[in-house]
């Protein structure tokens, strides 16, 4: 049988399938999940049911999202869990997450994301924050580390402050290669994101902090001078209490959100924003 073959399921390289087979790491993930009877909870990605089932046995029903159209039928004809799944094949990318939430039922998401499409899925996911009460994402070490990581490290960027000005981060825990079939070629993670419901230090315009996360740190290595030099001047940068010689990855969340608003305010154009 193939090393890509599990459970007689062919993993397929375009949905970059990696199928968790560690019964001790699957407890740990679903211990850190801690799901109950009665909640809403959604899964991205089910595969071939490693969470999913310990998941249906704690909390009796559960939303499942998945593209793949053959582990799809092979949920729907699942002898223990088809009728304990509601099952939407389609893109995680296009799925509208809302539709599933209720006010009394905010949603709890979790799932093995694919790798390659980890970061625009979680950034689509943070626009239905409002309807989220908590993630938790198995994914590779380096997104995990980029999400948490704080100014002065080279794993800060754009990611690192998109995601904790909108949510609380927390690295629950590493998983080794080996737990996995076929083995990735790098290390994977757990992280608990959990939606803020208020923010102190609000941004104006989400866009334009996001617009300026990208102008920064498409070329860190240049001082801010220049990074912003189309969209403020030095000058402008000192008003706001930031030194022009610094690095994108020297400024706090809050320089950000302090730069995002000075620009949302007082310029009539943001033509120069980084797309």
């Amino acid at each position: 049988m193939s090393k890509n073959t599990h459970l007689g399921h062919q993993a397929k390289k375009r949905f970059g399938q990696n199928f968790l087979h560690n019964d001790a790491i699957i407890s740990r993930i679903v211990d850190a999940i801690n799901p109950e009877p009665g909640e809403n909870l959604i899964e991205i990605g089910p595969g071939l049911g490693a969470l999913t089932e310990p998941v249906v046995d704690r909390a009796g029903k559960l939303s499942v999202v998945e593209l793949d159209r053959d582990l799809a039928e092979r949920l729907r004809h699942h002898p223990f869990l088809a009728e304990h799944l509601t099952i939407h094949e389609i893109d995680a990318l296009k799925f509208d997450f809302a539709q599933l939430a209720t006010e009394e039922k905010p949603l709890r998401v979790f799932g093995n994301l694919p790798y390659n499409i980890s970061t625009p899925l979680i950034f689509h996911l943070l626009s239905f924050k409002a309807d989220i009460q908590d993630m938790h994402f198995m994914l590779q070490k380096e997104v995990v580390d980029r999400m948490a990581a704080q100014p002065d490290s080279k794993a800060y960027g754009r990611l690192s402050i998109m995601t904790q000005y909108q949510c609380q981060v927390e690295s629950v825990m590493e998983i080794g290669p080996e737990a996995f079939k076929p083995p990735p070629k790098v290390d994977s993670a757990i992280v608990r994101l959990i939606p803020r419901r208020e923010i102190k230090n609000e941004v104006a315009c989400l866009t334009t902090l996001n617009s300026v996360c990208v102008t920064a740190f498409n070329q860190r290595r240049k001082t801010i001078r220049n990074s912003f030099k189309k969209l403020v001047t030095a000058e402008e940068l000192e008003s706001l209490g930031l030194t022009p010689t610094l690095r994108p990855e020297n400024l706090t969340i809050d320089n950000y959100i302090s730069l995002a608003n000075y620009i949302h305010t007082n310029k009539s154009s943001s033509d120069s924003l980084a797309e």
